[in-house]
């Protein structure tokens, strides 16, 4: 398979070439040349099968013509050691809870993903350089990849967040590791975190220093994995009787996972409809409205990991329907809510049903309550477990949220990080002397 960089003018790479190196040449994102269908008989028999079974059949539609697959069957049955069930929180609207992997947020599946399969490509190149993964987080991508990273041989991991703008569970879950893991506390937003990764990326004389990639939803080895889950969601639903007119909505932030999902369809997967939920960073609901893509400055909410003013996979999702309007807009609607929405909806769902929702899963469930039409059934992502933000939790609902044993070793760490301003000197300073 090739891949092709969505501005146009950077050379096609292969999916080695597109996984180490992340960013294209031309600062665009790696797309691949053609989306395989999965055949008729797949879908008719998805509802016997495992996560992993699912999953691997995906992925080799994915990956099979580049890697060997049973290497390619070892990465998958590691990469998903747990399952992601569909839960019913009322009639017609159930939830994928995403948060049962090792940092109980939906990253954890890519994150693994890309670090085995990156540690495949380094093998195959036997040349012992060390790669460095540059990673900007909101939120749960930078736990999920110092995670699915830790201890990796020949990868070395630097995550960049705002500080003061991440869960103290969030933050515990990546400067605590130590180890192949650095973090970097960046005196700004998600958005300027972003920015210094992308523009590390195109410095010519820091590349020639070190070897660089991206392990954030622009490196499609981390994004793809992600279809894994929707496709499970259907045959769970379809196992129920309930995937004629199944309704896919995905809390947004970056876009990776809708657009994972956006990829899913093209393979084949039956899905009638998706929605975006947004937070207040509503600049994919108004390219909805309107047809302009204006990003601008990210404003800080609830949730956090949905904090981004620019949402790097918009580039993606355009280039895949023919950079159509009417396209986009025939398969998917967007919502967005304001905080004092998400508390509303947050302690309605739990007066109502019991179940406890995150602040991101909050949109993505109003959005359903919002949205959905007579005959359909939606299932939203439950994207992190809801102790990661115990203290929002807590105080909107008024209850104590068990902290899962996995978070609490974390939180017993010593946090390790490294002060940074929003300026790209300074960040390509600190990595010269690495």
């Amino acid at each position: 398979m090739k891949y092709y960089s969505t501005n146009g003018n950077a050379p096609i790479a292969d999916l080695h070439k597109a996984v180490v190196k992340g960013l294209a040449e031309d600062r665009g994102l790696y797309m691949p040349e053609r989306i395989q269908k999965l055949p008729k008989e797949f879908f008719d028999n998805i509802q016997d099968m495992t996560f992993q079974e699912i999953a691997y059949n995906v992925a080799s539609a994915f990956f099979g013509e580049d890697v060997d697959l049973d290497a390619l069957k070892d990465i998958v049955y590691d990469t998903l050691s747990f399952d992601c069930p569909v839960e019913k929180v009322k009639e017609n609207i159930y939830t994928l809870e995403l948060f049962h992997g090792p940092t109980l947020a939906f990253k954890d599946v890519g994150a693994r993903f890309m670090a085995r399969l990156l540690q495949y490509f380094i093998k195959q190149e036997g040349k012992g350089e060390q790669v460095n993964v540059l990673v900007a987080t909101s939120g749960d991508t930078g736990s999920a990849v110092a995670n699915g990273f830790l201890g990796v041989d020949g990868i070395h991991v630097y995550v960049l967040y705002p500080k003061g703008k991440v869960s103290p569970i969030q933050e515990c879950q990546f400067t605590t590791l130590g180890k192949n893991i650095t973090a970097i506390e960046v005196d700004g937003v998600f958005d300027d975190c972003q920015a210094l990764v992308k523009n590390a990326f195109m410095d010519a004389e820091l590349n020639q220093h070190m070897k660089l990639t991206s392990a954030n939803s622009i490196n499609v080895a981390r994004f793809l994995p992600q279809a894994f889950y929707y496709f499970n969601a259907y045959a769970r639903m379809k196992a129920q009787g309930k995937a004629d007119n199944l309704v896919m909505c995905v809390p947004s932030g970056n876009f990776g996972n809708i657009c994972a999902a956006l990829f899913g369809h093209e393979m084949g997967l039956p899905i009638k409809r998706f929605i975006a939920a947004n937070n207040a960073n509503d600049i994919f609901y108004k390219y909805l409205q309107t047809g302009k893509y204006e990003p601008k400055p990210s404003k800080q909410t609830l949730a956090n990991a949905m904090d981004v003013g620019d949402p790097s996979n918009f580039a993606r999702i355009y280039d895949l329907y023919g950079k159509s309007h009417e396209k986009i807009t025939s398969l998917i609607s967007g919502a967005t809510y304001s905080d004092e929405d998400i508390c509303e909806t947050m302690k309605q769902c739990y007066e109502e049903t019991k179940y406890v929702l995150d602040p991101h899963g909050a949109c993505g469930y109003q959005a359903l309550v919002d949205g959905l039409k007579d005959g359909e059934v939606g299932v939203f992502c439950e994207t992190a477990h809801p102790a990661k933000f115990k203290e929002k939790v807590d105080d909107i609902l008024g209850i104590d949220v068990e902290i899962p044993d996995r978070l609490a070793a974390f939180m017993k760490g010593e946090k390790q990080s490294v002060p940074m301003t929003k300026d790209f000197a300074d960040f390509k300073k600190y990595l010269m002397k690495q």
